[in-house]
């Protein structure tokens, strides 16, 4: 996965912004359709060994490992989130080879918002 990862940024470089967006774009909105569909596999695969995931709280800052093995029951059991994205807005390196992100997600708590990044793995 992280050298298809790769190729797709060497593309990206080649594309406009708002070409590089529409990828990206689809990318992020399938990462939250594998939550949503509770495909563990996908949804964790797509990510690096250091990534990590802020939650709702404060004190929600979770590692890969630690963040799997909070979400392996919800996953299993098919009780999963399904956060649905608006409004992103994506921010681009002079290099071309990251990307953030920060978005607003209708779910059934009120005012979520999410942010990430997207970087090129070699």
């Amino acid at each position: 996965m992280r050298n298809i990862l790769f190729l797709l940024f060497s593309l990206l470089l080649s594309l406009s912004f708002a070409q590089q967006e529409e990828i990206l774009d689809k990318i992020i909105n399938q990462w939250h359709q594998d939550a949503a569909n509770a495909a563990f596999g996908a949804y964790f695969d797509i990510t690096t060994d250091d990534f990590v995931f802020l939650g709702t709280a404060p004190e929600e800052r979770w590692s890969k490992k630690d963040f799997m093995i909070f979400c392996r029951p919800y996953f299993d059991k098919k009780t999963t989130w399904d956060f649905k994205p608006s409004d992103r807005v994506w921010n681009f390196s002079s290099d071309g080879n990251t990307a953030w992100f920060d978005e607003n997600l209708e779910t059934w708590m009120q005012g979520c918002r999410g942010t990430g990044i997207l970087t090129v793995v070699g």
